[in-house]
């Protein structure tokens, strides 16, 4: 189900996840600086507490955010899964986010459900495999890099190498289909430097964002995929130089592309 909520998640990088049922962390989301609140009912949400999450996600998204905010539902196959669907319908969620998507047909089934814009979790091999077609129907795509470690059986500390080909299928199909991507989350709450070092890798593999688990991360994460000062000022010299067709600036060959690749950065 494609809509402007595809085109409204460009430029909002810093992307909170929170459980639903932590008054505390909803709180701290509310005056945060996050570019997209996720509300939780899922991972973050132990099994009986699953209705009080419902209950708490509906009822904050009437108070309302600043922000564009989601409710993370359970799996398709979850007994949870249909009464979190009627929940979400019924809400002023602006999107719907489903774990472990595998099949575009999910992302049809839940907006079906919902009337909701669907953001995709990638978390599988099989939905790495597919995440083409489900970029052509989801709102956005989303690697979730601890469960993908955990379907490719990578071992503990092996880091994110093994994961730059998923990483890398992930933002070629949401380019493809026009669609907002973002990186997975980082879990070391107390490594601010491993943080920031993520947070750059993401942006230069072409994410648009990053997926945080604590309102201390939103601020590295948007200075992470915000253009440098010398970013700017060379692609406000490249516009201001360019003549249409292949040219020669600052040294290089520059063309039509380049041009609109500086001008995407001064937009942002």
């Amino acid at each position: 189900m494609k809509s402007d909520m595809t085109l409204s998640l460009f430029g909002r990088p810093a992307v909170l996840f929170l459980p639903a049922n932590r008054a505390g962390a909803v709180r701290r989301a509310r005056e945060s600086a996050a570019d997209v609140i996720f509300l939780d009912l899922e991972d973050a949400v132990a099994p009986e507490a699953k209705e009080e999450a419902r209950a708490a996600a509906v009822a904050a998204v009437v108070e309302g955010f600043a922000a564009p905010t989601a409710i993370r539902v359970n799996g398709t196959a979850s007994e949870w899964f249909e009464a979190d669907c009627e929940a979400v319908a019924a809400s002023r969620a602006d999107l719907v986010i489903v774990p472990r998507v595998e099949s575009a047909d999910t992302i049809r089934l839940v907006a079906d459900r919902t009337g909701k814009p669907v953001a995709a979790m990638i978390e599988t091999p099989l939905g790495v495999r597919r995440c083409w077609e489900i970029a052509e129907e989801a709102a956005a795509l989303i690697a979730g890099t601890n469960d993908l470690s955990a379907t490719l059986r990578l071992p503990a500390g092996a880091g994110r190498p093994p994961l730059r080909t998923a990483l890398q299928t992930i933002v070629l199909a949401a380019r493809a289909a026009g669609t907002a991507c973002f990186d997975g989350v980082f879990n070391k709450l107390d490594d601010a430097d491993g943080f920031a070092a993520e947070a750059a890798e993401g942006r230069s593999f072409g994410f648009d964002g990053k997926t945080l688990i604590h309102p201390d991360q939103i601020a590295p994460c948007k200075a992470a995929f915000a253009p440098t000062p010398e970013e700017l000022a060379r692609a406000q010299r490249l516009v201001a130089a360019a003549q249409g067709g292949a040219q020669r600036f600052e040294g290089e060959m520059i063309e039509r592309m380049h041009v609109e690749a500086a001008e995407r950065l001064l937009g942002r």
